[in-house]
């Protein structure tokens, strides 16, 4: 009877997730303060991703932000350089590389990247939790404060809590816009009346009410809902990959702890059944169920069991990073096949990203011919076609540029008395310009040419095209 109520609660868990009942209504998480020097270390990590993230569109290098991802005018700033459209190419090897790195970075470690790195987990647990903590107390005090009926104090705290949650999430909104539209323009719509720019107006309020409500209401369920990294990891996974493990060869059989027992010799565990790993959980699972959708690899289930593993004078690392082979196997950490494919494969993606970024020139020219216009006969066995330029600027500085043709084949004029344009700084220069040849340096109907883009007496970049000549 025993057995099978055991069996029952394992299908249960496996039956629902830890936020809901039996019913599927929301159950309120209240997880216990974390501590111990994983929690230290993500604080540490968490204060300089905040930074960077912070400041990625107000610092400036080179007179342009480190990150602008301007959408609208289809204009990209990633560490002060700039990107336009032209440059797609390099955006979606990039995006390729993310993939494969998050993917890598799963198969070996599993879900480090929600724990440590993802904006998602660090905004709760690092900023709107520690204030929950500081002005409600710990998990107890919480639920107490919460069953309580309304007095004076629980409205000061609960008023005080949500006015700063609505302050902070101001601080997202205008950070995150900030990212999309510049800071500048993010400075118009501030100053003005927001009848001047009610688009922008109701983008800001909608924003602050989102980012409120995902802090504030929402918490967990972004990442175990919505997020499908989550059910991605139970692809990725496998044997070999380095989770927050429980140990259960080691654990098991779980018994209190009594003063002065032999647990070893009398056939119990090191698990002494203090649920400090469940109480601790922000997402409200019992590690020692094994790797589960909604754990996010935090450590702070981690740092729990440790602390009272020196309480009891038993070795740490009962919960700890390990992969369910070490733990069966007790054999170390090795890297497999896969593991090296897919780490071979970022390499040279970041390889080829790295190489694309370095020979990336700094104007991007196009030079066509002029639709539905023939070669013109200038006489004397010359002839002409007329062509249409574009020159853009990737550069924050003026460019003066002028055509060359490369080789002994044909010369350039541009349409009026310019043998020299300026290109502003990001901005672009059109026009119209003319190529003659004679008919003998002609290689038949089509003859292809090089021309030279030049900064001076420095070759910027070289382009390619064709030249229209009559049927031999």
């Amino acid at each position: 009877m025993e057995e099978r109520e055991h069996l029952y609660e394992e299908e249960s868990f496996r039956d629902q997730l830890s936020t809901l009942d039996e019913r599927g209504n929301r159950k309120w998480i209240y997880p216990k303060k974390p501590s111990g020097n994983y929690y230290k270390a993500r604080i540490w990590v968490s204060y300089f991703l905040l930074t960077v993230l912070i400041g990625g569109p107000f610092v400036r290098l080179g007179g342009e932000p480190l990150l602008l991802l301007n959408i609208i005018e289809r204009r990209f700033v990633i560490l002060g350089q700039v990107f336009w459209p032209q440059d797609s190419y390099l955006f979606a090897i990039g995006l390729i590389t993310i993939v494969v790195m998050i993917v890598l970075f799963t198969v070996i470690y599993g879900r480090i990247f929600c724990g440590w790195i993802c904006p998602q987990t660090i905004f709760m647990e690092m900023v709107f939790r520690r204030i929950e903590y500081a002005i409600e107390g710990d998990y107890q005090a919480q639920k107490k404060l919460d069953s309580s009926p309304w007095t004076a104090d629980k409205i000061l705290k609960k008023g005080s809590k949500h006015v700063l949650f609505i302050i902070i999430s101001i601080l997202i909104m205008h950070t995150f816009m900030a990212y999309f539209i510049g800071t500048e323009r993010l400075g118009e719509i501030i100053s003005s009346s927001p009848v001047e720019n009610l688009g922008g107006f109701f983008a800001m309020l909608f924003f602050t009410g989102m980012f409120y409500f995902i802090f504030s209401k929402f918490r967990e369920q972004a990442c175990t809902n919505v997020c499908p990294y989550g059910r991605l990891q139970g692809v990725l996974l496998d044997k070999n990959s380095v989770v927050v493990a429980y140990d259960s060869l080691r654990g098991e059989k779980r018994e209190k702890v009594r003063k002065g027992e032999d647990r070893k010799n009398s056939g119990k565990g090191d698990c002494i059944d203090c649920k400090q790993c469940v109480y601790v959980c922000p997402t409200g699972i019992d590690i020692r169920n094994g790797t589960q959708l909604e754990c996010v690899n935090c450590t702070a289930c981690m740092d729990a069991c440790d602390s009272i593993m020196d309480k009891v004078g038993l070795e740490r690392g009962l919960i700890r990073y390990a992969s369910q082979e070490e733990i069966e196997t007790k054999s170390p950490f090795r890297f497999t096949a896969r593991m090296m494919a897919y780490s071979g494969f970022l390499l040279l993606l970041l390889g080829v990203l790295g190489t694309l970024l370095v020979v990336r020139s700094d104007v991007e020219t196009t030079i066509l011919r002029t639709p539905g216009v023939m070669y013109q006969d200038q006489g004397e066995g010359k002839l002409s076609n007329l062509y249409n330029f574009k020159v853009i600027n990737k550069t924050n500085h003026d460019i003066p540029v002028s055509f060359r043709m490369i080789g002994e084949k044909g010369t350039i004029r541009l349409v009026g008395e310019k043998t020299e344009f300026n290109v502003e700084k990001q901005g672009t220069a059109e026009g119209a310009l003319f190529i003659f040849m004679e008919k003998e340096q002609l290689d038949g109907v089509k003859t292809r040419l090089s021309i030279g883009i030049y900064s001076g007496d420095a070759l910027i970049e070289t382009v390619t095209t064709t030249f229209m000549g009559p049927v031999f």
